[in-house]
């Protein structure tokens, strides 16, 4: 309420509030993300009701309302399915931030890696595209996934595998 007392935020003062609070600019594009996904109504702002109503369920949801709210996040042009492009925006969004914070193991997956992995795991239709039960499905079935589909970098804990069968 200091910071924002018109109970408005502006994705300017998002992502600088953000970015000052995290890595710096490394971090832009995510917080671009998450402006996206808090701002229900498409208005370009952020207001009181739409910030504490998403971190309220981030910190007090069920898994499902959390990964529902994941989904929105990868879900950018928001019709209802995740392209690899999508995906693939948001996995690099996250590797820069966690480069930047030098949180990343030695030798982690790449960004194109890692949604091709996903996309292996969760596209059980082979459509090239992840729908939301897929998505929730996959999630909750597969510790890896779920991990990397929470965009939180401290969670990502990824080991380059030896050898693989195939694109897993």
């Amino acid at each position: 309420m200091n910071e924002c007392p018109s109970g408005l935020i502006t994705l300017h003062e998002f992502r600088r509030h953000f970015c000052n609070g995290t890595v710096g600019t490394e971090s832009a594009e995510y917080a671009e993300q998450i402006f996206r996904t808090l701002d229900n109504n498409g208005d370009g702002v952020v207001d009181f009701r739409e910030y504490v109503t998403a971190i309220s369920m981030l910190i007090e949801g069920s898994p499902m309302e959390k990964l529902r709210w994941s989904f929105k996040l990868y879900d950018k042009d928001k019709d209802g399915a995740i392209t690899r492009g999508e995906m693939l925006e948001i996995m690099q969004a996250v590797y820069k931030m966690s480069v930047a914070a030098s949180i990343m193991q030695p030798n982690p997956l790449t960004a194109e890696e890692c949604t091709n992995r996903i996309f292996v795991r969760l596209d059980k239709d082979n459509n090239a595209i992840i729908t939301l039960e897929e998505f929730i499905e996959g999630a909750l079935n597969d510790v890896w996934i779920r991990e990397m589909l929470e965009c939180d970098p401290h969670t990502v804990k990824v080991e380059r595998p030896l050898k693989t069968p195939g694109p897993l």
